[in-house]
């Protein structure tokens, strides 16, 4: 009788290279990250009566609450663009941005089994709300097709910058993603601070007004958000009213990669306690 044994190595040793990450590791996984994201999709419109359908009233509902008051009631300047385009082509992003940032900022200590019980890369659990709300994304894009046909707004050849401006976007929530869900960890208070955080965003980044409202002197502190540049491009190539600044969108696109590489590096440096802390 001939036995056959295999026998395994297990060699454990510290990760070194590129943002600390292990990318054979990362690749090895990739499919997990894939499922936890089309997981997340399942549970946000599981049990519910219009399913997907919420991704559309969303941003729908808010560009009419908008319209009434910024537009109807303020008068507020839309760049020669019907306020409701102007509006939704605004929170189409926003709501993208939002949403998953609230989300992938919950998500280590919603997923406090994975944590304890399985072992995964962490970097895919806050990662995976930012990826599935690109579903939400897609899916609300088809209200403004529909309204830039009613308004005969045809796009130009800056539309290829589309897929770029939502790939920064998705990096930018992931970033501050990757901070807040490993601080959430430690102080549980980030779930509280975080819907006051993301309302005060919102009333500083030119999503119900254009972003040359303000001074030119004062210009400067609204581009320190980074979602000034990405929303102002997001609305420029898509409706081809006024030419892309690609200044702005430059400085959002740096500010982007500095908050994405930091939170990364945070997570990586910080995930050792989180079994413990959760």
């Amino acid at each position: 009788m001939t036995e056959h044994a295999t026998d395994y190595e297990l060699v454990i040793r510290p990760k070194y290279g590129l943002l600390d990450l292990n990318w054979q590791e990362l690749k090895e996984y990739r499919e997990l990250l894939f499922f936890l994201a089309l997981r997340e999709i399942k549970i946000r419109y599981k049990q519910t009566i219009l399913g997907a359908s919420w991704a559309l009233l969303q941003p729908f509902f808010t560009m009419i609450v908008f319209t009434l008051i910024f537009s109807g009631l303020a008068q507020m300047p839309s760049d020669g663009v019907p306020y409701p385009l102007f509006s939704y082509s605004g929170l189409l992003l926003w709501t993208y941005f939002s949403n998953a940032l609230s989300q992938s900022s919950n998500s280590l200590v919603d997923n406090a089994s994975l944590l304890s019980k399985v072992y995964m890369p962490r970097i895919f659990i806050p990662t995976a709300p930012c990826l599935s709300g690109l579903v939400d994304y897609g899916i609300a894009m088809s209200i403004l097709v529909v309204m830039m046909i009613y308004y005969r707004f045809v796009p130009g050849i800056t539309i290829l910058l589309l897929p770029f401006i939502v790939l920064m976007t998705f990096l930018l929530a992931s970033g501050i993603g990757y901070w807040l869900s490993s601080i959430c960890v430690k102080y549980r208070d980030v779930k509280f601070v975080l819907p006051f955080f993301i309302q005060l965003l919102l009333f500083v980044s030119p999503v119900i007004y254009p972003a040359n409202i303000v001074g030119e002197n004062l210009q400067w502190l609204l581009y320190l958000n980074p979602m000034t540049g990405l929303i102002g491009a997001h609305r420029a190539c898509l409706l081809g009213h006024i030419p892309v600044d690609f200044v702005g969108l430059g400085i959002s696109v740096m500010l982007t990669i500095v908050i994405f590489v930091s939170g990364i590096l945070y997570l990586k440096r910080t995930e050792k306690y989180f079994a413990d802390l959760i």
